[in-house]
């Protein structure tokens, strides 16, 4: 029966921000609290260091794309496309089987002018690890990315988007800023190209962080109709760092639009 009375909106209103709250804190782990690139462009004031991409994301709508997991064996096929759309995309990259086998698509992932992040060593779920373990998985893959690509991120993602204390602590060590995400296709669960371009789409909002996987076999097919239909609908493409200038993202902090 249909929820009636003077009270009704309200109740409906409080148990949507509950579902809201709980859908956060179980992708983030509970209580860790998470900022927008909007508020903290804000709260620079005009004044911060950050460096701009090809606009000002305070004044026309920007999205970024981000691809983790790799690189693999299609994203050189990746870059071809980025580069001929002329789209900067951020690159959260796993150390173990990846970069370290991939070594030259680092170095042109860096060389041409992407955002190369760290997704830990061996994708391993950092909430379930010591500090020990969670230092390990992030600080093999900043000693491999450095060694590559000549210089250590400062962005890292962690996997299925799960912090805690713990992580916050040791990504605020090792001088990384915690990225998580707005508008994802789950491209891990389909090799349905028009499905994930469809998927993300649909999502796509102004500031909005994008997360696909450059390691399956639907997603980098499906990237030329996402970029074409973006753009269409009047999206700029940046890194995530120019998500945020002029401000720069803090170590430590965990962000989402």
């Amino acid at each position: 029966m249909p929820e009636i009375g003077p009270f009704a909106p309200v109740r409906r209103t409080a148990v949507a921000l509950a579902v809201a709250l709980t859908l956060a804190l179980t992708l983030t782990g509970c209580g860790t609290q998470t900022v927008s690139p909007a508020t903290v462009r804000g709260d620079s004031g005009g004044d911060g260091k950050g460096r701009y991409g090809s606009v000002d994301c305070a004044e026309v709508m920007c999205v970024a794309l981000t691809f983790d997991a790799g690189p693999g064996k299609g994203t050189p096929r990746l870059l071809d496309i980025l580069k001929k759309e002329k789209v900067p995309a951020t690159f959260f990259l796993l150390g173990k089987n990846h970069v370290l086998a991939h070594p030259d698509t680092v170095r042109r992932i860096a060389a041409e002018g992407h955002e190369v992040a760290n997704h830990t060593w061996s994708h391993r779920v950092l909430t379930d690890l010591d500090r020990a373990a969670i230092r390990d998985e992030l600080g093999r893959t900043q000693d491999a990315i450095e060694k590559i690509a000549g210089h250590r991120p400062t962005l890292m993602r962690p996997p299925q988007g799960r912090t805690n204390g713990d992580v916050t602590d040791v990504s605020r060590e090792l001088g990384l800023s915690q990225i998580l995400w707005s508008a994802t296709a789950k491209d891990y669960s389909t090799t349905d190209s028009a499905l994930i371009e469809r998927r993300i789409v649909d999502d796509a909002s102004a500031d909005g962080i994008i997360l696909l996987h450059d390691i399956y076999d639907g997603t980098v097919p499906a990237v030329p109709g996402i970029i074409k239909r973006l753009k269409e609908r009047g999206f700029t493409f940046v890194t995530v760092p120019q998500l945020f200038a002029p401000a720069v993202p803090e170590p430590g902090e965990v962000y989402r639009p």
